[in-house]
């Protein structure tokens, strides 16, 4: 009988959710879209929260944290090296490469990342030639990310992450600085976790490059103007909803406040069978162009002795259409570890 009331209980508030999404989570911010600059920044490094719908800052032992909260790479007690690609459609692809070493002396972990977008190859069109000039240019974005994340107590850790930023598009150039700062705090009941991070804090960008001036009839020349960064503010909370023998299930949900669109929630689920084998899904609460859940699936294996873990994520998008997500992420163990 209890377990019935658990189910209605569940149901009323998936029920209320959908009812009060439209209120409490509006299109605010909607009329900011396009106003920020190096968006590839936002992407989901992570294939395993990326089947969560990117509810991803209290997600622990994934190597990708170093990308979505750096303050969860305290997480590892061992060195981690973890890569992962998005297929990001039309040609589109973004790699994602992440390191965490332990360095016990200072109880600290250091992080570098390496975040690189291509475009492949693009035709040249213009106003007079709409169906291109027969030439042809690259778009790369590249960000190059040193940090650290240190446990401040047994419950509560920190994380910051310093980036360089480097987009080159034709003939045009930018440079730029970001950080990351993350907040981790563990309560020590069923795992629940909250998190608080700012992503991509830093300047303006603008591309400089040799460019042709268009005159047209008012008289006005155009050039690449500045853009601030896509600065985006998360708060998250995540428990074991299920904790019993095999089977653990993982509940996430998370606040995402961008500067450059509006407003939503993202919710995430995570059910595991023995250590081994994971089934993901997500959803967006006040995005228009994410109106299906997201999926994803995980294996852990190993490299001899090493724990690999393999992740697949899926979201589908009324724009874009089918993006996908593949990473693999390698735990180094210690020699006096493997058993």
């Amino acid at each position: 009988m209890k377990l019935v009331h658990k189910h209605i209980a569940l149901l009323i508030f998936v029920l209320f959710l959908g009812e009060i999404s439209a209120q409490v989570l509006p299109n605010l911010g909607g009329q900011r879209t396009g106003s920020a600059t190096l968006v590839f920044l936002k992407n989901d490094g992570s294939s395993r929260s990326f089947g969560m719908a990117g509810a991803n800052i209290t997600l622990k032992e994934d190597g990708f944290c170093t990308f979505t909260n750096p303050a969860a790479a305290t997480s590892f007690k061992n060195a981690n090296i973890s890569a992962s690609n998005l297929f990001v459609g039309s040609g589109i692809n973004q790699s994602f490469f992440s390191t965490i070493l332990p360095w016990q002396k200072v109880n600290t972990n250091i992080l570098f990342t390496v975040n690189n977008l291509s475009s492949g190859k693009q035709e040249v069109r213009t106003e007079f030639q709409p169906e291109g000039t027969g030439e042809y240019f690259y778009v790369t974005n590249t960000s190059i990310g040193l940090g650290m994340a240190k446990k401040l107590s047994d419950q509560f850790s920190l994380g910051l992450k310093f980036k360089y930023v480097y987009e080159s598009m034709a003939q045009y150039k930018s440079h730029s600085v970001a950080a990351d700062l993350g907040f981790l705090y563990n309560v020590g009941f069923r795992d629940l976790s909250f998190a608080v991070v700012v992503s991509n804090f830093g300047g303006s960008s603008q591309l400089n490059g040799d460019h042709q001036e268009v005159t047209f009839s008012t008289g006005t020349n155009s050039s690449p103007d500045k853009y601030p960064l896509p600065t985006t503010f998360k708060l998250g909370i995540s428990m074991l909803a299920i904790d019993k023998d095999d089977h653990k299930m993982t509940a996430a949900v998370q606040l995402y406040h961008p500067n450059d669109n509006s407003e939503n929630l993202r919710l995430g689920l995570e059910y595991e069978y023995r250590k081994l084998v994971s089934i993901r899904a997500g959803y967006i609460l006040g995005r228009k162009t994410y109106k299906i859940p997201t999926f994803g699936v995980g294996y852990k294996a190993r490299i001899g002795h090493n724990p690999l873990r393999i992740d697949y994520g899926i979201a589908p998008s009324s724009i874009i259409g089918l993006q996908h997500s593949l990473g693999l992420s390698l735990t180094l163990h210690k020699a006096e570890e493997r058993k």
